[in-house]
């Protein structure tokens, strides 16, 4: 999709670059808030309603929360003439990126509350947006482009915004209708969020001090991905970011933005983006955005179609790699974002695999169960875990000790069970991402003690278990159906999104 200038565009970027009127001692504030969603609208379980927001941060909170914001503080304070006001906020969906819509009544409360602190601390010079990108709203189709706006509603057409996204949110060019500026983490592990953020406060200086003019451009390759293929380690997805990054270093104020995109939200402008943002040069931000367009579409086929072993095949691999000792073994179970999915812990004991630490599996009524009978460290396990959604498969039944009971990974209740030849699982109340081999230093485990290492994760497991060196085998696990989170985008049941314009289930308009 090319995005021109809309007449309100015209007006507001226009005057963007005259310098703000600075307040009495000659700083300029700047508003910024935080409301950020990884919405999996296919997965089961209740809607998002305010109450499973689990925080509120005001004030000084909101200036301290997350990478993005603390890397847009920190260059802050490097100018010294930026004063930061931060809006009411919420934090933290309980079930994160597993959690399906957020209802209407609850982004309308949370975005009222913000605007009510804006207008309380007008006049502001600049504005300053901490989002996701893949938020999934019922009844509102691009959520963060309806935040821009009515933040634009209150700050008038000369105030900067600028935020900073992950790059599996789902955007258009809707969003830069009404903002200045998009920046988009160029690594998958998100190591850069801090970085962006700290872009977004330069932008916003620089045109708060008259010395640039936000011209944008944005494109929409027609290209739609599962998240586990946009690995930044691997080609095409890292060529892609290169590119990006390339256009940035040799044309002087030039920003270029690639959003992958997040195919678990059934939103309309899901798949790949580009944003391009310039100074006052239309024309480079066209050539630049054609450009980033042309590329993907020409790696099309590498980025977008992928395979990846099921779980017997995957079995045989790890065993071949314990045998030849290129162990630890990292296992991505890459598909199962309800967290129960049990498909590779009954493949691995058929396959006799041992001293596999399973981190984790989520079951809560198991973890319920445990709590009700009162059970303590020691206690013999005989239960079933996991398996309760279509996804999952069936429950396992494990037989062994109770090693742990409490406090972990942010719950207040998950559990570890020792069983068979070495073995351990974690038991969660919901679906959890593990990062870090020793996040799994609780109780009497030590992940020294184990070959394997099965986590739920598509890519982020990496920044722990193989960007490290920590495991020089790394299996990504397909699950054995066209389940919410495999590549097999075709089987979700789509009602905003037209697969056959996107690539590699359709072609899209032009092509």
């Amino acid at each position: 999709m090319r995005a021109s200038r809309l007449a309100f565009s015209l007006v507001f970027l226009a005057s963007a670059c005259t310098p703000a009127a600075s307040p009495e001692g000659g700083g300029f504030r700047i508003a910024v808030a935080k409301f950020q969603h990884e919405t999996c609208t296919f997965c089961p379980g209740e809607e998002v309603t305010v109450d499973d927001w689990q925080r509120l941060l005001q004030g000084d909170e909101v200036l301290r929360s997350g990478g993005y914001v603390r890397g847009f503080v920190r260059q802050a304070e490097d100018y010294g003439d930026l004063e930061l006001v931060g809006l009411t906020s919420p934090d933290g969906v309980y079930g994160g990126s597993s959690r399906s819509w957020n209802t209407e009544e609850t982004f309308n409360h949370f975005l009222g509350l913000m605007i009510e602190d804006l207008e309380a601390a007008m006049p502001v010079d600049g504005v300053y947006l901490a989002l996701h990108g893949a938020m999934a709203v019922r009844g509102v189709p691009r959520p963060e482009a309806e935040i821009a706006r009515r933040f634009r509603e209150v700050v008038g057409p000369d105030v900067p915004i600028a935020a900073s996204f992950d790059l599996h949110g789902n955007e258009d060019g809707e969003f830069l209708r009404w903002a200045n500026f998009a920046f988009v983490t160029k690594r998958y592990p998100h190591y850069d969020a801090g970085l962006q953020g700290a872009r977004a406060a330069r932008a916003i200086h620089r045109v708060v001090t008259g010395t640039y003019e936000a011209t944008t451009a944005t494109r929409k390759p027609g290209v739609i991905t599962a998240t586990v293929l946009q690995w930044t380690g691997q080609s095409p997805s890292m060529d892609i970011m290169e590119r990006a990054r390339r256009w940035e270093a040799r044309e002087r104020d030039a920003f270029v933005s690639v959003f992958y995109g997040y195919p678990w939200s059934d939103v309309p402008d899901v798949g790949a983006t580009v944003h391009v943002m310039t100074n006052d040069d239309q024309e480079l931000a066209d050539r630049i955005a054609d450009d980033m367009e042309s590329f993907i579409w020409r790696v099309r086929e590498d980025f977008a179609v992928g395979g990846y072993p099921e779980p017997s095949e995957a079995a045989r691999t790890v065993a071949q790699a314990i045998a030849e000792g290129r162990t630890p073994v990292a296992v991505g179970d890459h598909s199962d974002r309800p967290g129960d999915a049990t498909h590779i812990l009954k493949a691995f004991e058929r396959a006799g695999i041992s001293r596999v630490l399973y981190g984790g599996i989520s079951s809560p009524a198991t973890l319920d169960a445990l709590m009700e009978a009162g059970a303590v460290p020691g206690d013999a396990f005989d239960m079933e875990i996991g398996g309760f959604t279509p996804s999952g498969g069936t429950p396992a039944r494990i037989q062994g000790t109770l090693e742990y009971l409490g406090e972990w990974a942010g719950y207040d209740v998950a559990a570890i069970v020792s069983f068979g030849d070495g073995n351990v699982v974690f038991i969660t109340p919901a679906y959890t991402q593990i990062l870090y081999p020793e996040a799994f230093r609780v109780g009497p485990v030590d992940p020294a003690d184990f070959d394997v290492f099965m986590v739920k994760s598509r890519v982020h497991f990496r920044r722990g278990f193989d960007e490290t060196g920590f495991a020089p085998t790394i299996v990504v696990v397909e699950a054995p159906g066209p389940f919410v989170g495999t590549t097999f985008l075709d089987a979700l049941p789509y009602e905003n999104v037209d697969l056959s314009k996107l690539y590699p289930f359709g072609t899209p308009d032009g092509r």
